[in-house]
């Protein structure tokens, strides 16, 4: 706690760096208002938010002198997009194994402004970047983008009002510095160079080749033994690709080897739903159709949710009673797929048109639930003595998380720990000025809630320009009420290995409103469209 002369010393830095900003004619102007870091799902939507004018970004007044009025014009709504890889589309963009695909629908996967016309399902990689790159051409966004770059660092002054942001030209080498009003961290939560990788003992005797998907590289995976390591959502996409006796390459064997069972729920492959009510003599438009079936499916995605949380014993017997349908005749125990957890304590794995279970009524693919012993020449032992010989190891083990890119954040000179701050109505970031970090849903599609901050920050702009605001500040403490940290992350309470090996790296959520994250899109949609901006836990200064 500060004392009373520390305190009134820091009240009149404050208001001697307030008449310095009002009264300099050569007050600094950002080269950007907002700079977003990640051209993925996220970056890419925020972007196109901020392109059609549905709010311009905030800006300062302009100055006095006419050069900097002249430059205050050119950046009133300036943006940049500073993307690490060489293309856009993030995780779309870096995940290359076969079969690769989105775990939600198309239809709320999409973006609410732009309708995905695509009637799979479960959308494949290759679509949903298409789907991603031409919406960014659509809207303008490409040529605001950066590729090959990478943000090193994060430096609020509160003297400025503004981000210096240090950036390293990873093509060229070059390393520069730009100024922002505003940053929209759009990164994801996890580390693109690098996989969640456990070391397995003796691993270097095998003579085969070990893979993590992350870096899937035209694998040769024709007529060769595959095992593969997890139970996730990779892996079971892996696993009926590979088998795929229609495709370019068919491994002769497949193995998911997994140490406990996951969850699965099969869903239709396909929906035509757009096509039939958009139809020539339909009365609704290609966009009220694409809107009432968003609607329908944020529904059921709720209505699953929800009936896991509030009878976890019925979800339970449901998922068995599909999984034992859809087992039958293939001499695979229903026990793999029936986990000592409740649903939805982690992850739900979606599959489509039951092609992990099909792919397990064939001789090719089989699924084993065991745990390593050690690695071998051949392959895996496994605890229980039985071998599993192959010719290439999958490690699906999961991802190694990280916050913006593994940006270092300071403020005033001082190193901040992301991972330690709570979210405000998670977007924002406690005790940090001008930041938002953007996080889908790990219960529904991830755009829905993309879809929820980003708009949220265009209201959250358009009141900043409005009253001539410089910064937005969430404090967790007003006159009546302190908002205090909970062990769970801006992720819920999810229990996967992923997360709770990275509790420490993710932002916190709070015990109350708006600090604790509701993971429930109609809430969400509530207190992001139509709350009032301003409230007793957002401070604002000029």
């Amino acid at each position: 706690m500060l004392k009373i002369a520390e305190t009134k010393d820091a009240l009149k830095n404050m208001s001697n760096s307030k008449s310095k900003r009002n009264k300099s004619a050569t007050n600094p102007i950002a080269d950007y208002e907002v700079l977003i870091i990640g051209a993925g799902v996220a970056g890419i939507g925020a972007a196109c938010y901020l392109q059609q004018g549905k709010g311009r970004a905030f800006s300062r007044r302009p100055q006095a002198n006419k050069k900097s009025s002249s430059k205050s014009k050119k950046h009133q709504s300036s943006f940049l997009v500073i993307e690490r890889r060489a293309d856009l589309g993030g995780t779309w963009d870096l995940f290359d194994y076969p079969g690769i695909r989105s775990d939600s629908d198309a239809l709320t996967f999409g973006y609410s402004f732009r309708p995905w016309v695509n009637h799979r399902m479960l959308a494949g990689g290759k679509d949903i970047k298409s789907y991603i790159k031409d919406t960014a051409a659509e809207f303008g966004v490409i040529e605001h983008i950066r590729y090959q770059h990478e943000v090193q660092q994060l430096s609020w002054s509160t003297a400025e009002q503004q981000w210096t942001v240090i950036i390293n030209n990873l093509k060229t080498d070059e390393v520069f510095k730009l100024t922002a009003n505003f940053i929209i961290g759009a990164t994801g939560y996890y580390d693109y160079e690098q996989g969640y990788r456990p070391h397995f003992d003796r691993e270097e005797d095998f003579k085969g080749q070990i893979v993590h998907p992350q870096h899937w590289n035209d694998i040769d995976y024709n007529d060769k033994k595959v095992a593969i390591i997890g139970s996730g959502a990779t892996a079971m996409t892996l696993l009926p690709a590979l088998v795929d006796e229609s495709a370019e390459q068919c491994a002769r064997h497949v193995t998911m080897l997994q140490r406990r069972p996951t969850y699965v729920a099969s869903v239709p492959g396909d929906d035509h739903a757009l096509d039939w009510l958009s139809a020539k003599f339909s009365p609704l438009s290609e966009q009220q159709a694409y809107t009432l079936l968003r609607v329908r499916n944020v529904m059921r995605q709720q209505g699953a949710y929800q009936l896991a949380i509030r009878a976890p014993k019925v979800m339970r017997g449901i998922l068995k009673y599909w999984a034992r349908r859809d087992l039958k005749g293939s001499g695979v125990e229903v026990a793999h797929f029936l986990p000592d957890y409740n649903p939805w304590e982690e992850r739900l794995c979606a599959v489509p048109d039951s092609d992990l279970f099909l792919a397990l009524h064939g001789e090719r693919a089989e699924v084993v639930t065991d745990q390593i012993s050690h690695f071998n020449e051949t392959g895996i032992l496994l605890k229980s003595g039985k071998q599993l010989d192959a010719d290439i190891i999958v490690t699906a083990t999961g991802l190694k998380l990280q916050m913006l890119g593994g940006a270092k954040v300071y403020i005033d000179g001082q190193a901040i720990d992301v991972g330690a701050r709570m979210t405000y109505k998670a977007v924002l970031l406690e005790g940090i000025p001008n930041i938002a970090v953007i996080f889908g849903y790990t219960n529904a599609s991830w755009t829905l809630k993309v879809d929820l901050a980003c708009q949220y920050l265009v209201r959250l702009f358009a009141h900043m320009k409005k009253h001539n605001y410089s910064s937005a500040l969430p404090i967790a403490e007003t006159e009546t009420e302190k908002a205090q940290a909970q062990a769970d992350t801006i992720m819920g309470s999810l229990t996967a290995g992923y997360i709770s090996r990275a509790k420490d790296e993710l932002p916190k959520q709070g015990d109350r409103y708006p600090w604790h994250v509701t993971s429930n899109y109609l809430k969400d949609r509530i207190m992001l469209k139509y709350h009032k901006i301003n409230d007793d836990w957002l401070r604002f200064s000029r």
